[in-house]
């Protein structure tokens, strides 16, 4: 596997790099491929529901298949962002399992609760405008069958967005630290490392860690970021916190860490708070807790 300096810049797309084309469009595609996909399976459900009961000889008017996967698409569509926003504060991870499952499973039932309200409501209004009456099976037993709909439809959602989050960051790369040798000394210090150790689609590269602009917590990973770029590593907040320069790295939030060569400005807020601004024109939030660290280390550095 080729070993090179550092990985390449992602802020000059070009025609062989896909990834960083992608990461511009990324927060537009997203949202998008979401829309399109409940988009197709509203309609292609509505078809298969009209030809069932045009099968069965009970026809109804297409419209009405129509309401009923639309409404319970719309709504599982709009319940998204909440699901996702959950599922990054309670990580479903390995080691997280038996905390957070049955959080999880307690989630299923909110969703579960708020997906049938809201798609009944829908359904009503949508029947309304049509001049007709929208009659909803309130029975337990048919109640339980929507639930466990819901249950599968909740962790089919979280297994579909891991297996695109593992891919991105199979294609982004992904850190760790690096080892020390079999024979012989490191050949810098293995407890404050001056480089990272970055793994991607087969190749490996070595990332200074004075290009680390700034380092968010995510779930079981921090994200190291260089450039526009998001690389993932192991390892917990305080554990790489202690791992860095302290005259460059400089903890603001108990989710960040930034590098002080790469703040601009510090934004106070009316509550307290503050916003580092980056040289990249991105804003990293400050705690009242860490403001004085980091006007402490400003001010040595």
């Amino acid at each position: 596997m080729a070993l090179v300096e550092s990985p390449p810049a992602p802020s000059a797309p070009s025609g062989t790099d896909l990834l960083a084309r992608y990461q511009r469009w990324r927060p537009m595609a997203e949202p998008a491929f979401w829309i399109v996909l409940f988009a197709l399976l509203a309609a292609s459900n509505t078809w298969l529901v009209w030809v069932d009961m045009t099968r069965d000889g009970t026809p109804e008017p297409l419209w009405e298949p129509a309401v009923w996967e639309g409404s319970s698409h719309l709504v599982v569509l709009a319940l998204l962002p909440a699901i996702l926003a959950f599922e990054r504060r309670f990580p479903l991870r390995i080691l997280l399992l038996r905390r957070n499952l049955p959080l999880h499973l307690l989630a299923t039932v909110a969703f579960s609760f708020v997906h049938i309200l809201a798609m009944v409501a829908l359904r009503e209004i949508a029947y309304g405008i049509q001049g007709a009456h929208y009659a909803y099976d309130s029975g337990w037993l048919y109640l339980l069958y929507e639930y466990l709909k819901d249950v599968r439809t909740y962790f089919t959602l979280l297994v579909a967005v891991g297996f695109y989050r593992l891919w991105m960051l199979r294609w982004q790369g992904e850190a760790r630290l690096l080892d020390a040798p079999d024979e012989g000394q490191p050949v810098e210090p293995v407890e404050r490392p001056e480089r990272f150790l970055v793994q991607k689609l087969g190749r490996e590269f070595l990332l200074p860690a004075v290009e680390i602009e700034w380092i968010q917590a995510w779930g079981n990973y921090v994200n190291l970021r260089v450039r526009a770029h998001d690389y993932p590593l192991r390892a917990t907040m305080t554990a790489i916190e202690q791992r860095l320069d302290p005259r460059r790295f400089v903890r603001v939030h108990r989710s960040y860490i930034v590098n002080l060569d790469y703040v601009l400005e510090i934004e106070p807020l009316d509550s307290g708070d503050a916003r580092a601004r980056m040289r990249d024109g991105a804003t990293v939030p400050v705690s009242r807790r860490y403001r004085s660290e980091l006007r402490k280390g400003a001010v040595a550095a």
